[in-house]
């Protein structure tokens, strides 16, 4: 089977893709990004990334393509939809990207796929016991992997910790709505950490998204029992995972 795949990273407000090369982790030619259609209907986004795929100099005919997506996908179905429309919810997400694509496609959620890079690629590689992703921008993503092996669909961000569903207080874009400083953050993922170590005793926090490249600014403020450390691969784990995880499905 082929050593290259496509991987689609679709959001609320972007869709970015390339094609990777599956044994070093690493993209091949240059990441294609396209804004997210109005409304984030299903069609859209199916024709838009069909678009951005046919942009890719390296994209063939038979490559695998793997996209991540922001729900809770099961089997190919998208059982929820965030930051896009309503209408993915008890969808067919892998018959209707086939469909368009004419090839097959894999769909997963995309805190999975980037918490997949790292594991594979990343800081997570060679890790054993139990690690947990957490991806922070719009929400708090999360991804579970015990011995390397991922457990789907993990919703952690969710977690009502003093009476609110926390991602509300603890995400990124909670930081930047009350215009919090470090400090104030990190006492708020303090406080989410901390229940979650409480509640699974990880053996290694990994932490993504966007702000991870401004790590030293907030992981040094927390104080846990667990290593927690920045992603490696960052903004394109979302990428990386999706065409990884489209390998293992055809196999």
């Amino acid at each position: 089977m082929s050593k290259k795949a496509i991987g689609i990273d679709i959001g609320g407000t972007g869709i970015k893709g390339a094609v990777v090369n599956l044994k070093s982790g690493s993209l091949i030619g240059e990441r294609v990004r396209h804004e997210t259609p109005q409304g984030g209907k299903p069609k859209d986004i199916a024709k838009v990334v069909a678009q951005l795929i046919s942009q890719l100099p390296d994209a063939k005919p038979d490559m695998l393509v793997g996209i991540c997506f922001p729900a809770i996908v099961r089997n190919g179905i998208t059982l929820s939809a965030a930051n896009v429309s309503k209408e993915w919810i008890g969808l067919d997400a892998d018959a209707l990207f086939t469909a368009e694509l004419g090839r097959p496609v894999h769909v997963i959620n995309d805190a999975d796929a980037a918490g997949v890079a790292e594991i594979k690629f990343g800081a997570g590689k060679d890790v054993d016991g139990l690690v947990i992703m957490t991806t922070l921008g719009t929400g708090i993503g999360t991804a579970l992997f015990i011995n390397g092996k991922l457990v789907p669909n993990a919703e952690l961000g969710h977690l009502e910790i003093q009476g609110v569903d926390y991602e509300g207080k603890a995400s990124f874009a909670a930081k930047e709505r009350e215009n919090l400083n470090w400090a104030e953050w990190a006492d708020r993922l303090q406080t989410y950490y901390a229940t979650l170590e409480a509640l699974f005793t990880p053996d290694l926090f990994i932490v993504g998204g966007g702000v991870s490249k401004q790590h030293e600014e907030f992981l040094p403020k927390l104080k846990l029992n667990a290593p927690i450390i920045p992603a490696l691969k960052r903004n394109n784990a979302g990428i990386l995972g999706a065409a990884a995880l489209a390998k293992k499905a055809a196999k």
